[in-house]
């Protein structure tokens, strides 16, 4: 079978609801089987708590045994399989103390990555972090033009609001930062999943972050981190009161 191209690769993901972020490069079909299966086990998909079949997800993806099970030993030390030993692996369960688990590190991470991209943005980043440049004006312009018009249907309105983290997260300039809050973020979304059919909210809470884009492109970085942890408190009370049935 012949290797396939990056762009190969990244024109199969690009229908997922879970998007893989901007500028990460697809090289191997372990990293494809990654983003197809987190994909699925986020949507629930893959119910929390369902075993997971090797030969099944080989035969629905279109994947080899390698690259589905690096994909999987790589989702469970993100936290998104369990792997039993001598008894296999199983979608990882759901509950209320990973919402609180969550929401404890999102709520002082994402405020952190709000206020430094606004720094960054406003010029008033060390050097080392450097200042906003064309990409970064034309990413806040674009995503202004995605929330005007994205349709009030759940899965887009979910791609829109990774973006506006990502970007948020991006902007920081602090990789590290940004890599932890990706977990979370997926961990999150798990959630909203979970929530989707009753959480009225929805539409809102993605189209709020009009008000992060403009403190953030405003150089605002005290209103940007009290807008995103407004946020992140947002989505745990209305997930919370789903997963606790009321």
């Amino acid at each position: 079978m012949a290797t396939p191209t990056s762009i190969e690769l990244a024109t199969e993901l690009a229908d997922l609801t879970v998007e893989v972020p901007a500028g990460t490069e697809v090289v191997s079909r372990s990293d494809a089987a990654y983003y197809r299966i987190r994909d699925l086990v986020a949507t629930l998909e893959l119910a929390p708590g369902a075993p997971i079949h090797e030969p099944e997800l080989m035969a629905r993806l279109g994947l080899g045994r390698t690259p589905v099970r690096e994909a999987l030993h790589r989702l469970a030390r993100e936290g998104l399989v369990t792997i039993w030993p001598r008894r296999g692996m199983v979608v990882a369960g759901v509950d209320v103390r990973d919402l609180t688990a969550i929401t404890q590190v999102r709520l002082q991470l994402e405020p952190l990555a709000a206020r430094l991209a606004a720094q960054r943005l406003g010029g008033q980043a060390s050097p080392r972090a450097g200042g906003a440049g064309a990409d970064d004006e034309a990413a806040v312009a674009g995503l202004f033009t995605d929330l005007e018009g994205v349709p009030d249907a759940p899965r887009a309105l979910i791609r829109v609001d990774q973006r506006v983290h990502r970007f948020v997260h991006r902007a920081a300039a602090n990789p590290y930062l940004a890599g932890t809050l990706e977990e979370y973020l997926i961990l999150s979304l798990r959630l909203w999943f979970l929530g989707l059919e009753r959480v009225g909210h929805l539409a809102g809470a993605v189209r709020e972050h009009r008000d992060l884009l403009a403190a953030v492109r405003a150089g605002d970085g005290d209103r940007a981190a009290a807008i995103s942890a407004d946020h992140v408190q947002g989505f745990q009370q209305a997930i919370g009161r789903v997963i606790a049935g009321g």
